[in-house]
């Protein structure tokens, strides 16, 4: 253990892939295509439906959740030791027209 009572060997992260797996799955039901793609673009309301899922699942986590002006949406959930530096990740829940079920959703979910 350091001075900061954690310990310096890396852990490396755990993902629950049937949660994962099951988000991906239900996000791809907003907008989903006859030929297994997905249809969500910015500003539709199939966006709007997929953004407060996501908005649900981040509540859930017990995130902190903050909108700016143009809609980003800003999820913060504190980390173990509130001295370490952050981690920041993002991405985007919204597909081009015939995007895949997982275009910017896996970036923002994983």
């Amino acid at each position: 253990m350091n001075d900061t009572g954690m310990t310096d060997t890396p852990v490396s992260p755990r993902i629950n892939t049937g949660r994962l797996w099951n988000h991906l799955q239900a996000m791809a039901a907003h907008g989903a295509t006859a030929n297994g793609g997905c249809n969500r673009q910015a500003l539709t309301d199939i966006d709007r439906a997929g953004r407060d899922l996501f908005l649900d699942w981040c509540r859930a986590a017990g995130c902190e959740i903050r909108i700016d002006a143009i809609g980003n949406i800003f999820a913060r959930r504190p980390g173990l030791d509130p001295e370490a530096a952050p981690v920041l990740t993002g991405s985007h829940l919204d597909t081009q027209p015939t995007g895949g079920k997982y275009d910017g959703v896996y970036g923002v979910l994983a």
